[in-house]
């Protein structure tokens, strides 16, 4: 689809992050029917969970793709006879995304991954604190202060979206899912399962392929594999780590000494014997699972497992090993 100020998407990757959504951005980026820009997220639709400060201090092009002209530049380069498509994690916890993905686009057609969402939440915990946006490491005591986060209370400096600190909305599936049924036929919305998909990548893909109407009989060189993200040790010197990465890759939110550092540290030795022992430094691996925690998790989040498994008319309790909690 084409509209006035450019090429339209035709199918979009909704979330959620750390389910595989880069695997399958990836995988999809290579088919020859197929083009996805070289920006993973955009996040254009989701105006709800725009960043409090951060993505005004960057500028440049993060700025532009708040415009549907800067937006769909993006797509600029797709040949006339391959699908457009892109994929934006944050769309599915967005209030906002479906009804804006759906007034550009009505024909579009969505995909969305879900994963036990204790496990995912686990590892959607690390990622926060690996970007900046959580301070607090211990996942547990992260979880206890979402009531107070939704009063404004406890937000870190650095997160710069505050809501994606409230973990357990992450969760809320069948709701989520609902708002994409509300505004597209539930043959336009494919819903996929990450241990499903991890399980059987080639079907899976085929899967995806078919719902996009393209050759089915691609496949890609890389397969997916579990996400993961390393435990920070030192969280003053990973947030120097972030700021010299936001230099390298130009941001004008990385500040005067951070542009310093990426200007004197050659690249051969941030990816040598220097960078080695600075990553060893600052990170270490993810610690032990408390299974009692994680039990009370999964206790607490049974509901939510329950209401999606009847909204899909699919038996999550038992795949995801609720049944007997």
């Amino acid at each position: 689809m084409t509209s006035a100020n450019g090429r339209v998407p035709d199918f979009f990757i909704v979330g959620h992050p750390k389910c595989g959504t880069t695997a399958m951005y990836k995988m999809l980026s290579g088919h020859p029917q197929i083009f996805m820009p070289e920006n993973k997220e955009p996040r254009y639709f989701a105006t709800d969970m725009r960043s409090r400060y951060y993505e005004d201090r960057m500028g440049g092009e993060q700025h532009t793709l708040h415009t549907l002209e800067g937006y769909l530049n993006l797509f600029a380069a797709a040949r006339a006879d391959q699908r457009v498509g892109e994929a934006s994690a944050t769309y599915l916890i967005s209030k906002a995304a479906a009804a804006g993905i759906a007034e550009l686009q009505p024909q579009a057609r969505v995909i969305a991954i879900l994963r036990e969402p204790a496990s995912f939440l686990r590892t959607f915990h690390l990622q926060m604190v690996s970007s900046g946006m959580e301070t607090e490491r211990d996942f547990a005591r992260a979880l206890a202060l979402e009531d107070d986060r939704r009063r404004g209370a406890q937000i870190p400096k650095g997160a710069h979206r505050p809501e994606m600190l409230h973990y357990s909305d992450h969760a809320r599936y069948a709701e989520q899912l609902r708002r994409y049924h509300d505004v597209f036929p539930r043959e336009q919305v494919l819903v996929l399962v990450f241990e499903e998909y991890k399980r059987d990548n080639d079907g899976t893909l085929a899967q995806v392929l078919r719902f996009l109407d393209v050759d089915e009989d691609y496949r890609p060189e890389a397969a997916i594999e579990t996400p993961s993200v390393a435990a920070v040790r030192f969280a003053p010197l990973h947030a120097a780590t972030n700021r010299v990465r936001a230099a390298r890759a130009g941001s004008a939110s990385a500040g005067p000494l951070a542009r310093g550092a990426n200007a004197l540290i050659p690249g051969t030795l941030r990816s040598g014997a220097l960078g080695s022992a600075w990553r060893r430094l600052v990170y270490t691996e993810r610690g032990e699972v408390d299974e009692g925690m994680m039990h009370e998790l999964r206790v607490r989040l049974k509901p939510q497992v329950e209401a999606v498994s009847d909204y899909l008319g699919r038996d999550l309790v038992s795949l995801w090993g609720y049944e007997e909690l």
